[in-house]
């Protein structure tokens, strides 16, 4: 029974993508606890998994069902383009215990056991308090398990929304549906998302959010009703690669010349590749690692060429020479 979103042309105009990461945040969790999402993120589970056996992630069981409603207080559409964590949470702070409590009852009325855990019926009977202890707990999450890893993610969510804002612009909302989801379908101005419920929205002229994530894959979500503007979250193109480990070290002499960032960047291109590869490689941003190939190119050091819509960069034989000691 699918999600149907009907468009206007000023939807379309409206229409715009954003970086959440609140959304990570949630996704993150909704991870930790369903096996069939975990293969694309081994690395980083490695790596978080002692740390996250120290969070009581408990209360998100409840109030995150693994089917039906989600509380849409617990990740409101982000208000810009790159919101920062503390922004959204702050957001999340400010809720009308009144409409937590009605969102809460919604996500617990389909949470297999709430009916008889203690536990729920706390969480009802302070709706202000559990808005402010779950905001706290997301906040750990981030803290702990995602924000030493946010730069590498950020790369992979900016390159996505790069590619698919010229998608968007070079063929309109065919182009862009085309291949964002299997799941997801475009014709004659309406939005079909195969999802588990019937839903039906016209946008009426505020468009619809698209927010790439990292750790959704391989869901995709949408819905929100108002006064929440449409959203729909969708895996980011390159999640496959996000954990990739960086190769070997640049030579010591070669990062006194070039600094750390631009030597490592030129002692790893064996191959080319594009901005958004290298920054995910090195857990950079995008627009750093932008600057850092241009300085390259501006001293001979790379070339690059247009590969379709990639732009690919690779080293010169001045460059080689380098990067490798002459060997």
């Amino acid at each position: 029974m699918p999600f149907h979103m009907h468009f206007t042309a000023d939807d379309l105009l409206s229409s715009r993508f954003a970086i959440s990461p609140l959304w990570e945040t949630q996704e993150a969790i909704r991870t930790l606890r369903t096996p069939a999402r975990q293969g694309y993120h081994l690395p980083w589970l490695r790596q978080v998994r002692s740390v996250a056996r120290g969070l009581d992630l408990s209360p998100f069981e409840l109030v995150m069902p693994r089917r039906g409603h989600n509380p849409d207080f617990l990740c409101p559409p982000p208000d810009g383009v790159f919101a920062t964590i503390d922004e959204e949470l702050a957001r999340v702070r400010g809720t009308d215990p009144a409409v937590a409590h009605a969102d809460l009852a919604g996500a617990l009325a389909v949470a297999p056991g709430a009916e008889d855990d203690e536990r729920a019926r706390a969480l009802l009977d302070d709706p202000a308090r559990t808005v402010d202890e779950l905001a706290e707990l997301m906040a750990r999450v981030w803290d702990t398990l995602l924000a030493p890893f946010w730069p590498r993610m950020r790369a992979v969510l900016e390159a996505d929304v790069a590619f698919h804002s010229r998608r968007l612009a070079d063929g309109g909302p065919e182009r862009l549906f085309a291949d964002l989801h299997p799941k997801v379908s475009w014709s004659d101005g309406t939005l079909t998302v195969d999802q588990r419920a019937e839903h039906v929205r016209t946008l009426d002229g505020e468009g619809l959010l698209l927010v790439p994530s990292v750790f959704v894959r391989p869901d995709v979500v949408s819905g929100f009703d108002p006064p929440w503007q449409a959203t729909m979250v969708y895996p980011a193109r390159g999640t496959a690669t996000l954990w990739t480990v960086p190769g070997p070290a640049p030579a010591e002499p070669l990062i006194r010349l070039l600094g750390p960032n631009r030597a490592a960047i030129l002692t790893n291109l064996d191959a080319p590749a594009t901005t958004s590869a290298l920054a995910r490689r090195h857990d950079l941003a995008l627009s750093s690692v932008s600057a850092h190939l241009s300085v390259l190119r501006d001293a001979g050091l790379l070339t690059s060429h247009r590969d379709g819509h990639r732009v690919l960069y690779e080293r010169t034989p001045l460059g080689l020479t380098l990067a490798t000691g002459g060997g």
